[in-house]
């Protein structure tokens, strides 16, 4: 697969305090509640190789691989140094480049958008909390059905805590940049396994590695 870049839709995620954190490597830079509650995004851990916790999840993956939210492209470099064929797509140009030059095959698009070998691939990610993508998790498992060939896998990292909410969030980096509001969930192992079957997934295995929580469901 060649890497590419097409022009999306501008969607939040493409904002600057996002795209600069990427393009510098690190945060600050936060998800905030119209309460005020804020969850820290770990862009350094994001922009560095993969850590003990994303060993046990690349140790699953089978077939072909397709990371959505690929953010920076940590897994997809990894992977293809594996010898899997592995694709990203993020929305985010910057993400997609920065995949890209880590050695990765990247798409900016996002996982609604037609992907190529829709419904073959071995094993799709979901990870660093990429289920809340549109605040939706029911669609996107929907989604991810599709995607995946018949007897695939779909890897998630949860929440640590038991948690099932949609919330309106922005980014924002500290330092008065911030984006657009938009729709995000937060799911727990829970959640997400008591969710599942209405996707077609079959919770398969839950683990935890470093404080980070992981579910595996298959088709």
């Amino acid at each position: 697969m060649t890497a590419q870049l097409t022009g999306p839709t501008a969607r939040a995620w493409q904002a600057d305090p996002y795209a600069d954190a990427l393009r510098a490597g690190r945060g600050p830079l936060y998800l905030r509640r119209h309460d005020g509650w804020l969850l820290p995004l770990e862009v350094e851990r994001w922009c560095a190789g993969p850590d003990t916790a994303d060993d046990t999840v690349l140790a699953r993956c089978t077939g072909p691989v397709l990371d959505v939210g690929c953010g920076p492209g940590r897994l997809v470099a990894a992977l293809a140094g594996l010898g899997h064929v592995a694709l990203g797509v993020d929305v985010t140009p910057e993400a997609v480049a920065r995949t890209v030059r880590a050695g990765g095959s990247a798409l900016c698009r996002s996982v609604f958008d037609p992907l190529p070998g829709e419904g073959g691939w071995g094993t799709v990610l979901l990870m660093d909390g990429n289920i809340g993508i549109g605040g939706n998790p029911g669609r996107l498992l929907r989604r991810a059905g599709e995607l995946t060939v018949p007897g695939g896998s779909l890897l998630v990292e949860v929440a640590t805590a038991d948690v099932d909410e949609r919330v309106e969030v922005h980014v924002e980096d500290g330092r008065g940049g911030r984006s657009a509001s938009f729709w995000w969930a937060r799911l727990g192992a829970r959640a997400l396994c008591a969710g599942a079957g209405n996707a077609g997934w079959t919770p398969y295995d839950t683990w935890e590695v470093a404080g980070r929580r992981f579910v595996h469901l298959t088709r």
